[in-house]
């Protein structure tokens, strides 16, 4: 069995390794070669953390395993980030326990990837204005992937805390961006995309301040209860989804589907835009949005390109079980 630490991880996964790793997988879920199991997801009732598990099987790339961790509230205040994960890899011949992974580093890359998968299929080719709301710890990752899919000129962003926006414009100076704290309906006005990475429960974006053509990544709705855009918004734009199960019960559409305002079959796998069975985006004045949900198979893919790297350049343990 490896065993591939977060550090090694960090080492050996790059943004383009997770794009591939996710893009591959969201394909092969659109083709019916992949397929996540039911989310367990769970209020633990001990330092107002959430536990779960993410799990699945990929045919297409033999990829079977399990990721266990959550979300805990007071990290930050330990010195600690919030999610913490673990991913177990098992041979899907054997059932065995093939590598245990560190999924910290790797959740932060593939949320990253997968929005920015959506970037570079979804957003017009003349996207100039990148927009970020939110600057917690994954913003920085998802602004990272965003800049590398459009020749962006600047960045503008908006955050519940403005004390946090200095981190995120020290990432923007560093992508060489301009960087400019605005109020959300001067980022509805301006942005060509939208990256929204929060944990809000109220929408923050309105249909009225969103322009024709934009594209929104909507990233930081997981749960039931979470909420990141006016349902009105979601209803007029063209819906695209990692898993359209997860998007309608916990993910951004399940405001605009309990309203009535969306049907199911108003939503897209993007693995369908990936495989060339949908058109995407197919004006200049269309809004289109990616409900980001995060699917085990995400999270598999990604670490099973840990586990493979970390061992071909001899930077995994090896135990025996």
């Amino acid at each position: 069995m490896l065993i591939v630490s977060e550090e090694t991880c960090q080492k050996v996964v790059t943004r383009k390794a997770a794009y591939d790793a996710v893009e591959a997988v969201f394909g092969a879920m659109a083709r019916g070669d992949a397929w996540n199991f039911p989310v367990v997801r769970e209020a633990i009732g001990h330092a107002d953390a959430l536990y779960g598990f993410k799990s699945g099987f990929d045919r297409a790339g033999l990829t079977l395993g399990v990721k266990a961790g959550g979300y805990w509230p007071h990290n930050m205040d330990r010195g600690l980030t919030n999610h913490q994960s673990t991913v177990f890899l098992f041979d899907p011949d054997t059932g065995q326990l093939a590598a245990l992974v560190g999924g910290n580093y790797l959740t932060a890359v593939r949320t990253a990837a997968s929005s920015a998968i959506s970037i570079n299929h979804l957003a017009r080719k003349d996207a100039r204005v990148l927009g970020m709301v939110g600057a917690g710890h994954q913003a920085q990752f998802q602004l990272r992937a965003a800049a590398e899919q459009r020749d962006f000129e600047r960045v503008i962003a908006w955050n519940y805390h403005p004390d946090m926006l200095p981190s995120l414009g020290k990432v923007a100076a560093e992508l060489g961006l301009p960087f400019e704290a605005v109020e959300r309906e001067q980022l509805g006005a301006e942005a060509d995309v939208i990256v929204s990475i929060t944990s809000a429960h109220d929408a923050l974006l309105m249909k009225g301040w969103i322009k024709p053509g934009t594209h929104i990544a909507c990233m930081g709705t997981d749960t039931k209860g979470k909420q990141e855009l006016d349902p009105e918004l979601v209803a007029a734009a063209t819906v695209f989804t990692d898993e359209i199960a997860q998007s309608i019960t916990i993910g951004e559409t399940q405001h605009a589907v309990a309203a009535g305002l969306l049907a199911e079959d108003d939503i897209t796998p993007i693995g369908m835009v990936i495989n060339g069975d949908h058109p995407g985006r197919t004006s200049d004045d269309e809004i289109t949005l990616f409900d980001g949900t995060g699917v085990g198979l995400q999270d598999l893919a990604v670490a099973s390109v840990a586990a493979r790297l970390a061992q071909e350049q001899g930077e995994a343990a090896e135990v025996a079980l």
